[in-house]
């Protein structure tokens, strides 16, 4: 009997000493690892200006012209000509007219005009004016719009004092996106648009990524970088058919609406 329990006594000794040894080890391991950390070397205070300054590459100086139109911008309608324009319908001579004040007006029945080139990302710059009388209400009044690659329009309408679906006013993204403010100024004055298009990515006959429109409306953010989520249909959801670049189209939608001032930057 005393031999067990010397046995027994023994054996507790020895775990516990076992256990001790590991406690110590492991102490020894995070003192080790805390040690560690304390000697290595933080990152470098930056103290001289000059090393977070990158001077390659410089961007290109542009200049601007008496129109304040950007040196590096194509210009799409100056007032003197629709060389830059065809007829939508069969490629023919835009036969919108051309006014004394350099300014130009749909002509009702004539049909829509697009730019002779095609583009991708761009930033477009134009001017218009609603018809002088005002005449009908919703979307019969002062009606038009202008198109990106021929498929994703931005709505043009004398949205003064006019109501009619929000989703179809000046400014929006047609069917798709309600603009954050009505900008729209009386017909008697010239309305200004800026828009940023980006293009979607088409891979292998799939979206890969979605456009974008940023639009802003007599100096006024009404579109703040919204997905383009397919063509603007007008009646049915949005399609998404595979396409690469294409052109500006200005819509004949039987308002004589008023166009000035319209160029185009080219996004790479």
């Amino acid at each position: 009997m005393k031999t067990i329990i010397y046995l027994f006594i023994t054996i507790s000794v020895v775990i516990s000493c076992n256990e001790q040894k590991k406690e110590l080890d492991d102490t020894s391991s995070t003192n080790s690892i805390q040690e560690e950390l304390t000697s290595t070397p933080t990152e470098k205070e930056i103290t001289d200006p000059k090393e977070t300054e990158v001077w390659e590459s410089e961007p290109n100086a542009i200049s601007f012209n008496e129109g304040n139109v950007p040196s590096d911008a194509i210009v799409l309608f100056n007032g003197n000509k629709l060389d830059q324009w065809i007829s939508t319908k069969d490629s023919t001579v835009a036969a919108w007219t051309i006014n004394t004040d350099k300014t130009m007006t749909v002509k009702p029945g004539t049909g829509d005009i697009q730019t002779k080139n095609n583009f991708g990302s761009v930033q477009l710059h134009l001017e218009w004016k609603a018809p002088d009388i005002v005449e009908g209400e919703g979307q019969g009044r002062g009606n038009s719009g202008v198109f990106f690659q021929n498929k994703y329009e931005v709505q043009i309408l004398d949205s003064y004092k006019n109501r009619t679906y929000s989703n179809g006013q000046a400014t929006s993204v047609y069917k798709q996106h309600i603009p954050l403010v009505n900008a729209t100024k009386p017909n008697d004055q010239w309305q200004t648009y800026d828009i940023i298009f980006h293009q979607p990515e088409f891979i292998d006959g799939k979206k890969v990524k979605s456009g974008s429109f940023t639009v802003i409306h007599n100096g006024v953010l009404v579109q703040d970088h919204v997905e383009i989520l397919g063509s603007t249909e007008y009646i049915g959801p949005p399609k998404n058919v595979p396409h690469g670049k294409g052109p500006i189209k200005l819509q004949d939608h039987s308002n004589p609406v008023h166009y000035r001032n319209i160029w185009v930057r080219e996004l790479n």
